[in-house]
């Protein structure tokens, strides 16, 4: 169980941290059965966090920013994007968070392989490159329940800043 900081906290510490990601406009393969409409956020996701006592902010770009207490005084942001991805017979939402930032745009290759080995552990998600960054894209679906949803925001911070200790120091993520 993580701790979740006060709506205070979060206000100030993403706003410092991070302006909306650069990936945030990413698309992804299934962008033709995207149910996305631009800066809105998905109404459905405040009550689900609400339920949990979860603060967040919602950004420029309509996605729920948390910022998660990950213990030893570290923390690490997650957005829970408001866009529905959607195929024939399912609708996914994806949670992400950073473990490596680079202004380079690109990812050298050791930081690469190391993220190509941790996919294969991951029992939900994966390591997605998006310019210089490496992101951890969970897919939930997206009805998913206040429980899961939970689950997907802790499972995304800890792995997230396990990664950022494993490849960075400090914590800026």
């Amino acid at each position: 169980m993580h701790f979740r900081l006060n709506s205070a906290a979060c206000l100030l510490l993403s706003g410092l941290l991070l302006s909306a990601p650069a990936w945030a406009g990413a698309k992804t393969e299934v962008e033709a059965s995207d149910t996305e409409t631009a800066a809105t956020a998905d109404p459905s996701i405040a009550p689900l966090l609400e339920a949990r006592k979860t603060p967040f902010t919602v950004d420029e770009d309509g996605d729920y920013r948390i910022l998660v207490d990950v213990g030893d005084d570290r923390s690490q942001l997650v957005w829970v994007r408001s866009v529905v991805h959607e195929t024939d017979k399912q609708r996914i939402r994806e949670i992400w968070t950073y473990g490596y930032r680079s202004e380079e745009r690109r990812i050298p290759s050791n930081v690469a392989n190391r993220l190509l080995s941790e996919n294969f552990e991951l029992i939900l998600g994966a390591w997605a490159r998006s310019d210089g960054n490496a992101v951890l894209v969970l897919k939930i679906p997206a009805d998913a329940d206040a429980d899961t949803l939970d689950e997907a925001i802790d499972l995304s911070a800890s792995i997230g800043d396990r990664m950022e200790q494993k490849l960075v120091t400090g914590d800026d993520l």
